[in-house]
């Protein structure tokens, strides 16, 4: 029999845990000829998550958990998960039920026409309007500057085949982006829409902070236009200052006695020129520091307990 591995990240999902272990045991069971194992990492949730996770691992065996010992962030976390499966498979899906677990199913059956990655899309989403129509726009824009292919509204929620998940395990990533190497590392995909559906319980963790971390994620490590947008913003305000400063002196030149520049054209460049290098200085620091934190070489996750391993 093949065994199905399913990687439930949380984080303060004391409301969801128990119910969606349910629902997805209830989606495997529909299916004949296979074991599973169900695995909830938990990223040091401060509420009852963790109390709720021991005792589904004590009444179900096939109930796996990992704590780590700490919030080790939003993309460490289910990506180590993944890589402590043993199944033919993994699937990785949120607590919250955003996430349809009715879509195991069809995950499982397109796999076994012979997909080593399938991957749910979003094409509708019942969050706030606002922010998809913001996610449309990034998605699009790190489209067209990446050197990689890259998935619009893709999560990471998906099945992936024991081979690629042997990939994941060999690169040695400790700011591993699964969105971005699933698009340029994997295998021949199947790709199915879904509706993202509203949060079961709880409220949502994706801060404006934590949104920006993963976009700067993303730019920093499949795009090389920030750095060479320095660069070639750097010749054209240089090239129109030298005009600009030729204009001046031809002007001051013919119309000595009445022509007075003053400093409002100097203070104006100034003001331009600091800020066009502030933010120059700002962008190369992520770049910076997403080198700096793959040169360190830092463990995905430290953990705290496991369970049922």
């Amino acid at each position: 029999m093949k065994k199905i591995s399913i990687v439930v990240p949380c984080y303060n999902e004391e409301e969801n845990v128990e119910p969606i272990s349910k629902a997805i045991i209830k989606e495997i069971e529909k299916l004949q000829n296979y074991t599973y194992e169900l695995l909830f990492i938990d990223n040091c949730s401060t509420d009852k998550t963790k109390e709720e996770i021991i005792q589904l691992c004590e009444k179900n065996k096939n109930i796996k958990a990992i704590f780590n010992a700490k919030n080790f962030g939003q993309f460490n976390s289910p990506y180590y998960g993944m890589l402590q499966t043993t199944g033919d498979c993994t699937i990785l899906i949120c607590a919250d039920f955003q996430d349809p677990v009715e879509m195991i199913p069809k995950f499982i059956q397109e796999w076994e026409n012979g997909y080593k990655i399938v991957i749910g899309v979003k094409n509708k989403s019942q969050e706030n309007r606002f922010i998809y129509f913001l996610r449309s726009i990034y998605y699009k824009m790190i489209k067209k500057l990446s050197d990689t292919e890259q998935i619009e509204h893709f999560t990471g929620f998906g099945l992936y085949d024991k081979d690629f998940i042997e990939v994941l395990r060999k690169l040695d990533d400790p700011t591993p982006f699964l969105r971005g190497i699933v698009a340029e590392l994997g295998y021949q995909r199947k790709e199915i829409p879904y509706e993202q559906q509203k949060r079961r319980a709880g409220k949502t963790h994706n801060t404006f902070y934590k949104l920006y971390d993963a976009a700067m994620l993303s730019f920093t490590s499949y795009t090389k236009i920030g750095l060479r947008l320095a660069t070639f913003l750097g010749i054209f305000v240089g090239l129109i200052s030298f005009i600009i400063g030729i204009i001046y002196l031809v002007l001051k030149l013919i119309y000595w006695d009445r022509f007075a520049a003053g400093m409002i054209p100097l203070l104006i460049g100034m003001f331009f020129l600091g800020a066009v290098q502030l933010f120059f200085i700002g962008l190369m620091g992520e770049y910076i520091l997403a080198i700096n934190t793959r040169v360190m070489k830092r463990p995905l996750v430290i953990e705290e307990k496991r369970i049922n391993f």
